[in-house]
């Protein structure tokens, strides 16, 4: 069993910035992939970027590019979401997800593990 502990989570005000970061809590888990979803209440659980850890290839949703930037440190197996400028449309619960083995699975939804989650809220 895969545990990803995420931390970072906060409130800030409108225009702020935010530093998410997710780890396996055995440090010695390599991952395939890791990324960030994001979920509101009442709303369907939101994509925003993965990124393989190996390679460092990277992919964002449309509402994250230009404001959110995704790292790794692969000797960490740690993902990292920058949140830049923040909106209130922002405020959510941002979970971590990962796969261990191939495919990656975060795109479509279906990752091997899932975070518990860090709330972001942000104040207009």
């Amino acid at each position: 069993q895969v545990t990803l502990v995420e931390s970072g989570g906060g409130s800030v005000q409108a225009g702020g910035t935010l530093r998410l970061s997710c780890a396996p809590s055995d440090h010695k888990i390599t991952t395939l992939c890791m990324g960030w979803y994001r979920q509101v209440p009442d709303k369907e659980r939101e994509w925003v970027a993965y990124i393989f850890t190996a390679s460092g290839s990277m992919s964002y949703a449309d509402s994250a590019k230009g404001r959110f930037t995704i790292s790794r440190d692969p000797a960490k197996s740690t993902v990292y979401l920058q949140l830049d400028n923040l909106t209130s449309e922002d405020t959510a619960k941002y979970y971590c997800a990962a796969d261990l083995q191939s495919p990656c699975r975060i795109r479509v939804g279906s990752p091997g593990y899932w975070g518990q989650g860090t709330q972001v809220t942000v104040s207009s």
